[in-house]
Parts: structure tokens; sequence; C-alpha cells
């Protein structure tokens, strides 16, 4: 069975579905300042996702590592492309990892940019920051979403020996699109390959995929990327409308319905996923504490599951509390509390 080719007009409103508030309130706020005074880079932000006050205001939020600048130009994609020519700042992982402890976050997913210019593809980059993260928060829930490193599996494997909750890559887009949506460096084949190599190297860990839909797919395609993912040991799922970052990206071919994203949800559970979530609005990382929670920790039991996801929401504001000694009453005094904890004393000259 295959969808109709409607191209929507590139001025013609969005569907019902698909219009969300502009994000607000005191938490979202509050995580927007601090980024920007911690001067880490979000995901939500650069590919501006449409949920990213409804996640924020659970304590979930996507740093992404590795600069701003990546080296693949995939068509679909909002991030910036370029050349960073090897440049990376070596004190990211523990600025990071410090800057996220403070924060009040019960589950961050660590992305990154593709570094093809990198020996390792960022890998162990990656790993030090998950390590030194878990160190100063063990109560936080973490998410790596990484590239493919080139199909390299000793670099695979550092990010999976770091041991992140959850190991993500995403697919994107199903077979027959991969090469006019994707960047030429990813394949299908490859993206598969990476996942089932994280299962082969620890068969305990919880694994992740995301496609989009909307780019001129069938209904069959959609399914047959759900058995590889399925087949390669993936335990979650995330299905979500493609939107057009901007004009200069690959057009929209038409508008799932909700009823049709139902559907995926339906074939995705059959297949044996630990949990899928399928729907209009989102995205890989989208509700990810929740995710978790309900398909790993509380499978069966949604009470449960809110239960736990407010303790953990909880615990996070403690623990944020704790390793930044209080709260900083405003932007000045946060900056300035961690600009001072990555000092080293010892490098300071003092007068005699």
């Amino acid at each position: 069975m295959s969808d109709p080719p409607v191209l929507p007009s590139r001025f013609a409103p969005k569907p019902a579905w698909l219009k969300v508030r502009a994000p607000g309130g005191e938490t979202y706020n509050g995580l927007k300042e601090t980024f920007r005074a911690l001067d880490l880079h979000t995901v939500c932000e650069e590919a501006r996702c449409p949920n990213v006050g409804e996640c924020w205001a659970e304590g979930t939020a996507t740093v992404m590592l590795l600069g701003d600048v990546c080296t693949r130009g995939c068509r679909f994609c909002a991030v910036t492309t370029g050349d960073p020519r090897g440049a990376v700042d070596g004190r990211e992982p523990e600025h990071v990892a410090r800057a996220i402890a403070r924060l009040s976050l019960q589950y961050v997913v660590l992305t990154m940019v593709d570094r093809d210019d990198l020996l390792d593809g960022g890998a162990s980059h990656v790993a030090r920051t998950v390590r030194r993260l878990r160190e100063l928060r063990p109560d936080i829930l973490i998410e790596t979403l990484l590239g493919d490193f080139g199909g390299h599996e000793a670099y695979i494997d550092v990010t999976v020996e770091a041991s992140p909750d959850v190991w993500a890559h995403n697919i994107e887009v199903v077979r027959r699109l991969q090469r006019t949506i994707r960047d030429v460096r990813c394949s299908y084949e490859r993206s598969l390959g990476v996942l089932r190599r994280v299962k082969a190297k620890d068969p305990g860990r919880w694994t992740k995929s995301s496609i989009m839909v909307g780019l001129g797919e069938t209904t069959d395609e959609v399914h047959e990327t759900m058995r590889d993912l399925r087949d390669a040991g993936v335990d979650i799922v995330t299905i979500g409308q493609y939107l057009r970052p901007t004009p200069k990206h690959a057009a929209v071919h038409r508008y799932v319905t909700p009823e049709e994203f139902a559907l995926y949800a339906d074939v995705g559970k059959g297949l044996g996923f630990r949990y899928v979530a399928s729907g209009p609005l989102v995205r890989s990382s989208y509700k990810a504490a929740e995710v978790f929670v309900r398909g790993m920790l509380r499978p069966g039991d949604p009470e449960g599951a809110e239960r736990e996801l407010r303790e953990r929401l909880a615990r996070a504001e403690a623990a944020a509390r704790l390793e930044g000694g209080s709260l900083p009453r405003s932007m000045s005094e946060l900056a300035a509390r961690s600009t001072a904890a990555l000092i080293d004393p010892s490098t300071l000259v003092r007068p005699r």
C-alpha cells in the first residue's frame, strides 16, 4: 500500500495537530537563561524543536557536544555544516558535566555533531563527558544520541563502555530516501550495523532509533524500517513528522495524520519494541524521561510511571541544589559560580 503524493505548499498553513503554543513559563525561561550563561548548546534550540517547552518543564534536555558545526550536510537538519578543522575544547567534558549537575534535570540526552575531522569521530570526548556527569550526578538518567563514527566498531565501543542508560542512533528515513535526505557518508546499512554493534558489545544496553515521515515514503517502507530496527535489537523507536526548518532544506511531501501515527505505534508494539513513541510532534528525544520510565522501568504501570517521574524530578531538583550548594539568586551569580568551579587555583598568579 502506498501513500498518495500530496505536496503541501510552502506557504500553506500547517494542520491543527502540528500547532503548539510558544514555549514559556518559569522553568523554561530559567533553563534557557542558564544554558546561555553556561555556554551550553542544546539541540532543542539548534534544531528548532517544537517540544522544547514541554520537555524542559519535565526536566529533560538535549545538550550538544563537540561544538555546533557538523561535518555532514543532511537535507533535513538545521545544524550548521562546515569544517571545524579538528578544533576541540578539551575542557568541555568537565564543563558540561558540572553545568548539567547544577540543573534540575532528571534525564539528559548528550548528542553530538558529526566530527569526521577527528581520528575517533569524537568518541572519547563523549565517553569522558558521560563518566564525569555520572560521578557528579549518579541520580541522573543519561542517553547518548550519537553519529555512526564512520562504522568503526572500536570507536562505538568506547561510547558503549561509558555506560549511558540509553544508546541512541537515528536511522532517520526509510531505505529508499537515504541518498536524497541524508549526507552521502551516511547509509541505511551502516546505521543498522552501528545499532547491532552496540547490542553485541553490551546486550543489556537499551538502544533507540528514530524515523521521520512525511518525506515521500510509503506505509510499507515505514513498516520495513521498523522491522529492520527491531531485527537489529533496537528497544525503543520514535516516529515523527518531518518539518522543514528552512526553504533550503528538503520539502515536506505530506502531513501524516494522527490516526496513521497511531497505526504505526500498533505495528511497532506488535514487532516487540519495548516502547514506541509515534505522533506528529514526536522527535528522537521527545519526552525522553517519560519514554524511558514508561517503557523500561514501569512497563504496563501508568500510575507507577507518573509517580516515579514526579519523584525523579524532585530528586533532580534536590541533587542540583546539593551540587551547587544552593540555587543561584541571579544569572550573574550562576555564571560566576560556574567559572570559579572550572578554575584551578594553582594556576592563579597571587600578589606578593
